[in-house]
């Protein structure tokens, strides 16, 4: 009999029983002269020492301002310094930060404002297309228990750090004395493809440990120079970045203050950063760059993949052209603080593009029967949950949802479908809710996705179930072309598919696009499409 997909992660190394605050204290003492953050825009530079220094004069004023341990302070702003200033400020008083999207708009902020029950905004003052001010403006009225907003780049953020008097650092000695490691401390709206997003509320110990063990995987040491192109507002920025560097005494680079291809590789070469991070859409558009091979790389020795699946060739060409030899691939969710799996330095490139990695230390992970909930043999597809240390407090104020996630054994019920195999390396097969039932035969898109991104007529495709009278669904294939004035036909497809693919996973009906629907956070929206072509 095959093995049961369950696989723990043992570890010499113990997790860490401090506060973020605490966490900080340490590397300042360890590292007070090695550079903790730069911003490549301003050109702005701290030391630990000095890093320190500024988070303890912000979470004076935040003192002086009336923010007491767990009232909600939200941030809704693009990647900065000050952004990180909030992140770790909050966290040493014991208040609870409310990442929000910049992408959102009146609509989506005024609810997180009032769901959450926030305070204090820090808001950046615009960035492209959006006018920060103008729409909380907008939304003021709608949001009684906002006090006040702070702008980055504005007065009034000079003036919030003036209230904060030296007689503070009493208080604030004091106030660190009081919070304990599973205070919540993060509160991440994970945006639904259905409905308002929920708040899934993280504490120190779920965050901390997160970071500090994604980077103990990567070999981080004070030595190290981290890029960060991916959004703080996200667990991959401000988790897998901030705290993985921190806790190791490495130094934060921002490249921009939000994704810039040319940008990020010109901070690498500049700040001779050793880890880059991206989605491997970000990679993709940073390698295209017609300039890319003058850039200079070589310090690079790492760096996170996270978010999608990585293709082969992508891969070859980061480890190849990039110098990125120790890449690793993560997977997890907001919910799981937020890796559950990661990707080992000397794994090879089948196992970093056909798997999503093994579990982290200290984290168990298991693939059970989406119906009875029994644990699958290895091999075979189930729902993929994870238990331990990293499992989210809940959702803020939603118990019916959190139960609905987490089950009474509190493993967290993921919505992935996942495939373990015999080496315990965990491979991502698509979404429950995405699965389509053909006849009684379970069939997973991402399989058809992944064969049909080798068609030279398709820039990209997603596959969903559409109702069908006698199979009770039929695969439906929504194709982006490569030349939108050369197109693809159901013919053309469904000859490439035939006797490659089994009969029933050929797709039935087909659909060519110019876009698929995005939610906020760049992931497509499956439901719409099943929705709209249902017909």
């Amino acid at each position: 009999m095959s093995e049961l997909s369950y696989a723990h992660g043992t570890s010499g190394t113990a997790l860490l029983g401090d506060t973020i605050g605490a966490n900080l204290d340490r590397a300042v003492r360890a590292w007070p002269d090695r550079e903790a953050l730069v911003d490549v825009p301003s050109g702005r530079r701290w030391t630990y020492a000095q890093f320190g220094a500024e988070v303890d004069e912000l979470a004076c004023a935040l003192l002086a301002a009336g923010i007491a341990k767990g009232d909600r302070v939200g941030i809704w702003a693009v990647n900065c310094p000050e952004w990180v200033l909030v992140q770790y400020a909050t966290a040493r008083i014991g208040a609870i930060m409310v990442n929000i999207n910049p992408a959102y708009r009146t609509h989506e902020v005024a609810y997180v404002l009032d769901q959450a029950g926030i305070s204090l905004l820090f808001a950046s003052l615009s960035h492209k297309s959006s006018d920060y001010r103008a729409m909380v403006e907008e939304v003021r009225g709608r949001c009684p228990r906002l006090r006040e907003t702070v702008y980055i780049g504005d007065p009034s953020w000079d003036a919030l750090l003036g209230r904060g008097t030296p007689d503070l650092y009493e208080d604030l000695h004091a106030r660190g004395s009081e919070l304990s490691c599973d205070d919540p401390i993060n509160i991440q709206y994970t945006s639904g493809t259905t409905g308002f997003p929920k708040g899934a509320t993280l504490s120190h110990h779920n965050i901390l440990n997160n970071g500090y063990f994604v980077g103990e995987l990567i070999a981080y040491s004070e030595q190290d120079r981290v890029c960060i192109p991916v959004p703080f507002y996200h667990c991959f920025g401000m988790v897998m970045g901030n705290l993985a560097a921190t806790s190791h005494g490495a130094c934060m680079v921002i490249p921009a203050p939000s994704f810039d291809p040319a940008a990020t590789l010109k901070a690498v070469q500049q700040e001779r950063c050793t880890s880059l991070y991206g989605v491997p859409t970000m990679f993709i558009a940073e390698l295209n760059l017609p300039d890319f091979a003058t850039y200079d790389l070589s310090t690079l020795r790492t760096g996170i993949m996270a978010g999608s699946p990585c293709p082969v060739e992508v891969m070859k060409r980061v480890v190849a052209e990039m110098h990125m030899e120790e890449v690793s691939i993560c997977y997890g969710m907001t919910e799981t603080s937020p890796v559950s799996l990661q990707t080992r330095r000397e794994d090879d490139l089948e196992h970093r593009t056909g798997t999503v990695g093994r579990v982290l230390p200290h984290l168990e992970v298991k693939v059970v029967d989406p119906v009875d909930g029994v644990t699958r043999p290895r091999g075979s597809a189930g729902e993929l949950c994870t238990r331990g240390y990293s499992v989210m407090l809940g959702y803020w104020n939603e118990p019916e949802k959190t139960a609905e996630a987490v089950d009474p054994g509190r493993w967290m019920h993921t919505g992935d479908l996942a495939m373990m195999r015999e080496d315990g390396y965990v491979e991502i097969v698509g979404r429950i809710k995405d699965m389509i039932i053909r006849g009684g035969e379970n069939i997973y898109p991402r399989e058809i996705e992944e064969f049909l991104y080798a068609h030279p007529k398709i820039a990209d495709v997603q596959v969903v179930g559409i109702p069908h009278e006698r199979y009770g669904e039929e695969v439906l294939a929504c194709v982006i072309p490569r030349d939108p004035a050369d197109p693809l036909t159901l013919d053309e497809l469904r000859a490439f598919c035939e006797g490659r693919l089994a009969h029933y996973k050929i797709p039935s009906r087909l659909r060519v696009l110019e876009t698929f629907p995005m939610t906020v956070s760049g992931k497509v929206r499956k439901i719409e499409l099943r929705e709209t072509y249902a017909e």
